[in-house]
């Protein structure tokens, strides 16, 4: 598998930017978390005057083979490929609340049981017609997982060719809340109870049998290395998580702010703040599900979230409704007076 080379921001130039922000005309701290962000992207850009570059949304779409019993989702997996027709036809939540804040969305099949053909505007990368169902045995073998994880790091190497310094990553995959909810129990050592919820929406009938099923698999795997990322990832994972694994350790690679959505995506971070933990420095968190299990993601992460709305649908929604305080970091750090250029006094000491 390609070997990421991701490394912690210089901190060299962090006196340097807390004095800048301490400077504008406002009391120290007075701006909340928007000052702790314009800190955090000055640092990662290494810069005292941080720009976004061609925001970008990538979407990765795949099927997972437990999806077919019927035990774990209130929806058919066909859903998979018709809301990537919905995405490819700019209607979804991702396109309009990504249009609205003029991010880029790239679509791509990451191993949809579906057919697409060549489709304007799909990026083809298919691993496989879905994974394999995890009751029986691995979703994956380790080389579709390396596989998949590569796929997801070119494509970020090809949004970066572009210019894009800042990008975030959505989902689609009737069942991904089950292997999102088992990569959770293994990896933060959590309860699974506590790890799974409602996903598309389960009643508490469905949701009783989506939690005796995932114990079952448990059960089938109980020999799985929960050391071992890249393992727990080929076992319970589906192809867009991997992608989405491989395309943020990319992200970090090349210094870009990675903005991580919901509970599929932080999933895809756990695993890959396993494999290196120098990521975290790179991401910002848009918002705290409403997905049962988040919550719990990110105080294991200690991350804190940019907004909390109940939100639950994934697909890159919450990334496209938090871009705009990613905006603001910057914009008051570049744009708003420092005490001496607007002749204002500061507080005596």
């Amino acid at each position: 598998m390609k070997k990421f080379n991701i490394k912690t921001p210089d901190q060299g130039i962090k006196g340097a930017l807390q004095t800048k922000i301490d400077l504008k005309t406002k009391p120290p701290g007075s701006l909340g978390s928007l000052e702790a962000l314009a800190l955090q992207i000055g640092l990662i850009q290494q810069s005292t005057s941080p720009q976004i570059h061609q925001p970008h949304l990538v979407v990765f779409a795949a099927d997972h083979g437990i999806s077919k019993e019927g035990l774990v989702n209130p929806f058919p997996q066909e859903v998979t490929f018709q809301m990537v027709m919905n995405f490819l036809s700019g209607k979804a939540a991702v396109n309009v609340l990504a249009n609205q804040h003029n991010l880029e969305v790239t679509i791509v099949d990451a191993g949809v049981n579906y057919n697409f053909g060549a489709l304007p505007n799909l990026v083809d990368q298919k691993v496989d017609f879905g994974t394999k169902n995890y009751l029986y045995g691995p979703a994956m073998t380790r080389g579709q997982c390396e596989m998949a994880i590569e796929k997801g790091a070119n494509l970020v190497n090809q949004i970066a060719a572009k210019g894009c310094n800042t990008i975030g990553f959505g989902e689609m995959g009737i069942a991904n809340t089950s292997s999102a909810s088992l990569l959770m129990h293994h990896i933060c050592q959590t309860k699974l109870e506590d790890c799974v919820g409602k996903g598309t929406g389960a009643n508490p009938e469905q949701l009783k049998t989506k939690l005796v099923t995932l114990q079952k698999v448990l059960e089938k795997h109980q020999q799985v290395n929960s050391k071992d990322p890249m393992e727990l990832l080929a076992t319970f994972g589906g192809f867009e998580i991997a992608q989405i694994c491989g395309a943020m350790l990319q992200a970090a690679e090349n210094r870009m702010l990675i903005l991580v959505d919901g509970f599929i995506a932080t999933a895809a971070l756990l695993v890959a703040n396993q494999i290196i933990p120098e990521i975290h420095a790179y991401c910002v968190f848009a918002h705290c599900s409403g997905e049962k299990g988040h919550e719990a993601m990110l105080e294991y992460l200690k991350a804190s979230p940019l907004l909390k709305l109940g939100m639950r649908l994934g697909e890159g929604s919450g990334a496209a409704v938090a871009f705009p305080l990613i905006q603001s970091a910057c914009t008051f750090l570049n744009e708003m007076a420092s005490f001496e250029s607007a002749g204002v006094s500061q507080k005596s000491n």
